[in-house]
């Protein structure tokens, strides 16, 4: 890099030397952005991993309540008030409680995914960048 400075300072850099300068540059930049958005993607990747895992608990949860809700009315039914049928009602009632807890913290984990918002900021910046120095050329 100083050796650079001191060429360009000098006025003595050749062309083909800036032109590699430049590449490297854009290369550089490049590999820098990817290394970001895999980055990125991989943070994005977890948090829809451990979001979904909840989702699917949360979705067995409220399978296993539809069926011990069925049963319980099928009980309540059948029976108008025996304590079976009525304690089948309740652990239903407590399984759809926590199927519907599991499904607000799998959407909350949801929230969490970036979209690679600073890999877009920052190939929007390099962009900008790249487009003001060909103009000014």
């Amino acid at each position: 890099m100083a050796a650079r400075a001191t060429s360009q300072a000098d006025g003595s850099a050749s062309i083909g030397q800036l032109v590699a300068s430049i590449k490297d540059d854009l290369t550089g930049l490049v590999r820098d952005e990817i290394e970001l958005a895999k980055a990125e993607l991989k943070e994005d990747a977890k948090e829809a991993a451990l979001g979904s895992a909840m989702a699917a608990v949360a979705a067995f949860l409220g399978l296993v309540a539809f069926i011990l809700a069925s049963f319980a009315l099928v009980y309540a039914v059948r029976a108008l008030g025996l304590t079976l049928g009525w304690s089948f009602l309740v652990v239903a009632g407590a399984y759809v409680l926590v199927a519907l807890l599991l499904l607000l913290a799998a959407r909350s984990r949801f929230g969490r995914i970036s979209k690679a918002e600073r890999t877009k900021i920052t190939a929007r910046d390099a962009a900008r960048a790249l487009k003001r120095s060909s103009n000014s050329t």
